[in-house]
């Protein structure tokens, strides 16, 4: 039987490999870290565009300005060029590393890879790869990213559970533009430091130093938990738990046919039981929704406690209001006043047929910042870059 022929992403990341060795050998500070980021960049470019991924890479890798001219020419044999043969070696001649030149084809790397990856996408055998950054293949998380919360089960939740939680602690490791003091700082701190001097007759003993702040945000998050949002709000409630583990700064509601603060029960790590507590004590869980007279009790008993200049807010929710929507337009016009900005998260939006045409909806859109879907993690997920910033 023939041996499998490796998958272009695979090969891929090999070459990756081997080029940064290329770039170590010629002095480029280019670390494992730097490779790994290298890899992702390249997920989300075109392949077959060799001056975009020479671009990606020189910014993904964080390659010196002093070392462009290297990396340039160092790609171009690598990564444009086909190899070159290998000429025989002299048995009596000194032993010097090889620098490698790329494969034994003459065939140039990009354009090999961007052949196979067309012609597996012709034949519909193309590999998924996973959200994590590794090696291509079959990947149970990258399924789970891509499936709807309507069709998930609850082994699913307990699965999702990990993944959700790395997913929100990529807030608590953002760094913000505000420098803060620190043993080990990148940046000297010059007014402390000459401070502290004069405790030892002006001389500079130990300079001191400043680092970026890990900035957390400030949400409140408003969830919908009426019969029409059964099957999402579990995994969307469980999404707001992660988010409250790693910033304090999060308030939590739920509301139906009336307004229920959440953020007392969250004491427990235990996510399927505080979501099984909540169905069970929650008045008119998975029952009817007036979001409208919700929002407006949330305005008269929190807002002013809970709301800052800096808070996001959150409302989950698919917009099948049964109530007044001149409530709801009230309610929101006074939360965007106070808040800093307003994101509704729609699962019906994971439908592309989906048109924001209910009247809770459209009572709504004129007041939010934002209108983005909530279908599944991969929408989550690119929810986080709109709450940093």
């Amino acid at each position: 039987m023939p041996a499998t022929a490796p998958a272009p992403e695979r090969h891929l990341v090999a070459h990756l490999a081997r080029f940064s060795g290329e770039l170590r050998h010629v002095g480029v500070p280019v670390g494992l870290r730097d490779e790994i980021d290298g890899a992702a960049a390249l997920r989300f470019i075109d392949i077959g565009d060799p001056e975009e991924v020479r671009l990606a890479l020189r910014s993904a890798l964080k390659i010196p300005r002093r070392w462009w001219a290297a990396f340039d020419r160092l790609f171009d044999e690598s990564w444009r060029r086909a190899a070159l043969p290998h000429p025989a070696r002299d048995r009596n001649a000194p032993r010097i590393p090889r620098r490698w030149r790329g494969d034994e084809n003459t065939e140039a790397p990009l354009a090999r890879i961007r052949r196979q990856l067309d012609e597996r996408t012709g034949t519909g055998e193309a590999e998924v790869p996973d959200a994590d950054g590794e090696l291509p293949g079959y990947s149970p998380r990258a399924l789970l990213r891509k499936k709807v919360f309507d069709e998930c089960t609850p082994d699913d939740l307990r699965d999702m559970e990990r993944l959700l939680e790395r997913l929100a602690a990529r807030i608590a490791t953002r760094p913000s533009r505000r420098l803060v003091p620190s043993a080990r700082g990148p940046v000297v701190d010059v007014r402390r430091s000459f401070r502290r001097s004069l405790a030892h007759g002006g001389e500079l003993v130990e300079l001191a130093r400043r680092a970026r702040a890990v900035e957390l945000p400030s949400l409140v998050v408003l969830c919908d938990t009426s019969g029409s949002m059964d099957a999402c709000s579990r995994f969307l409630l469980a999404f707001v738990f992660a988010l409250r583990k790693v910033t304090r700064r999060t308030e939590i509601f739920a509301f139906n046919t009336s307004l229920t603060r959440l953020t007392p029960w969250l004491r427990t790590g235990d996510v399927t039981g505080t979501l099984e507590r909540l169905a069970r004590n929650v008045e008119d869980w998975s029952g009817g929704t007036r979001i409208g007279e919700c929002l407006l009790a949330f305005v008269d008993n929190h807002l002013r406690h809970t709301v800052r200049s800096d808070t996001t807010v959150l409302i989950l929710s698919d917009g099948l209001d049964r109530g007044d929507t001149g409530s709801l337009e009230t309610a929101l016009l006074a939360i965007r006043r106070r808040a800093r900005r307003i994101i509704w998260l729609n699962p019906l939006m994971g439908d592309p047929r989906y048109r924001p045409e209910a009247k809770g909806m459209q009572a709504a859109l004129p007041h939010v910042d934002r209108l983005v879907p909530a279908h599944n993690l991969e929408a989550l997920e690119a929810l986080l870059p709109m709450i940093e910033r």
